[in-house]
């Protein structure tokens, strides 16, 4: 399909299908955090076993997600997205019906399996029947859509927890897949190969699946695992074989080539990585600082964080739309300068820090972010053909989910340096504060580099 001949029905369908997808997997991500309770009950999981739910899935889409972008791009984008919904879909209501925990826990990695398809997919498939100049606008809506789901994630997770169970969550998420599926079928005409499709690297393919899952998977346990270095370690060295291994491949899940020989792409992704780090763990630690803190309930505390999603829900598509217009790299460096902000703010609370001042914290925190993730994703689409558009949305996500486990990771550690292995939740309110000042204070020298890396673009 190409761009230039792209009807209006057919720009539409490629948004609402990248919307929709972006919606579901980023509001399960939120949403199921609060079932995750009653799950444990439901399942009879002690709380390590549990976390899994959450820690198999973030795994799996962050291994699988380049290797499905690169069989994306080298076969059918528009396939792969429709395997990718529908083995999420399917997934999703088979769920319902889990028995024990063991087969939940397997449906949940099927799911991320189907999630990591759609991640491959759905920005590309959006941004590809776009002209150039008008790319940041597309991409500004499917991640207004990413967004979304992270606002109405708590508040409509709750209500269907509350009021129907967790199941409801689950059969919820089949709902929307089925709407995704639907417009994918009936509104996007099949795309078709550029090139002969080549032989799939296998050997690259397995060593970036272990390497990636090694390193998530070491961060995740670094507090609970003596080892949790260890699988970090093992990660690099797997990373320095893929390189090697990607070097002399005749056709390279990811060319390593242009980490080296595009400045501009290689410090888009590592601004990513830092502004991820420094910024997924913004809400976590504020919900607790909120409830242990200041007394107040996990509704309430609900309703004063909808402010940062909200924010970078309703200003996506004007940030990405005005990517086209101004350099991508200026909105982005704005950005983590207003997330920077915002968490310097955070690294000073007390116990009578005002709601009011948090809201408006945190109101900056989601503008800073709009204004950084749309544009950025701009500049890093812009620097690859459209051949290669699922492999480059892939790498995007892999730093994402690498740049979240690691924001997890630093409060793990600053948690059991000044108050041991204990829940952040049965700490002493001072005891709590002084780890959230010294944890923001972190994040805000992350955010920091971030600037200076995003800034370096303007030499390229």
């Amino acid at each position: 399909m190409e761009e230039n001949l792209a009807s209006k029905s057919q720009r539409t369908s490629a948004v609402l299908v990248g919307m929709s997808t972006a919606f579901i997997t980023s509001f399960f991500g939120s949403a199921l955090n609060l079932s995750i309770p009653d799950m444990g009950v439901y399942f009879h999981m002690g709380a390590a076993s549990v976390g899994w739910l959450i820690t198999a899935y973030s795994l799996i889409i962050a291994a699988f997600s380049v290797p499905f972008g690169k069989l994306a791009d080298s076969t059918s984008r528009r396939t792969v997205l429709i395997v990718g919904t529908s083995v999420f879909g399917a997934a999703s209501l088979a769920a319902v019906f889990s028995p024990n925990a063991v087969v939940i826990l397997s449906i949940r990695v099927i799911q991320a399996l189907g999630a990591a398809m759609i991640f491959a997919t759905n920005m590309p498939i959006a941004i590809s029947v776009f002209p150039g100049k008008e790319r940041g606008k597309a991409i500004g809506m499917v991640t207004s859509g990413t967004y979304s789901g992270l606002a109405l994630g708590p508040v409509l997770g709750g209500i269907l927890n509350t009021y129907f169970g967790w199941k409801s969550i689950f059969i919820f998420g089949t709902l929307v897949s089925v709407f995704a599926l639907i417009i994918n079928l009936k509104g996007l005409e099949k795309d078709h190969l550029e090139s002969k499709p080549a032989k799939q690297d296998i050997t690259g393919n397995i060593f970036y699946i272990l390497m990636i899952a090694s390193i998530i998977y070491g961060l995740s346990s670094l507090n609970s695992l003596r080892f949790g270095w260890a699988f970090i370690l093992i990660g690099i060295a797997l990373g320095v074989l893929f390189a090697r291994t990607e070097l002399k491949a005749e056709n390279p899940v990811i060319d390593v080539r242009i980490f080296r020989g595009d400045r501009t792409y290689t410090l888009s992704n590592i601004t990513a990585l830092f502004n991820y780090s420094a910024t997924f763990a913004l809400g976590y630690l504020v919900s607790i600082y909120l409830q242990v803190v200041l007394g107040l309930s996990s509704q309430t505390a609900g309703f004063i964080l909808i402010s940062q999603p909200f924010f970078m829900a309703v200003l996506s598509p004007k940030m990405g739309k005005m990517s086209d217009r101004v350099a991508p790299y200026k909105l982005a460096s704005a950005g983590m300068g207003l997330c920077a902000l915002s968490l310097l703010f955070f690294a000073f609370i007390h116990a009578r820090t005002p709601v009011w001042m948090i809201v408006i914290a945190l109101s900056v925190a989601g503008i800073g972010i709009s204004l950084f993730s749309s544009p950025n994703t701009n500049v890093i689409m812009s620097c690859v053909p459209p051949a290669k558009f699922g492999v480059a949305n892939s790498i995007l996500t892999t730093m994402r989910t690498t740049g979240q486990s690691s924001g997890m990771a630093i409060i793990m550690l600053v948690v059991s340096g000044t108050v041991g292995n204990i829940s952040l939740y049965d700490i002493d309110s001072g005891d709590l504060v002084r780890t959230v000042h010294i944890a923001f204070i972190i994040f805000t020298v992350l955010c920091a580099a971030g600037i200076f890396m995003s800034l370096q673009r303007k030499r390229s």
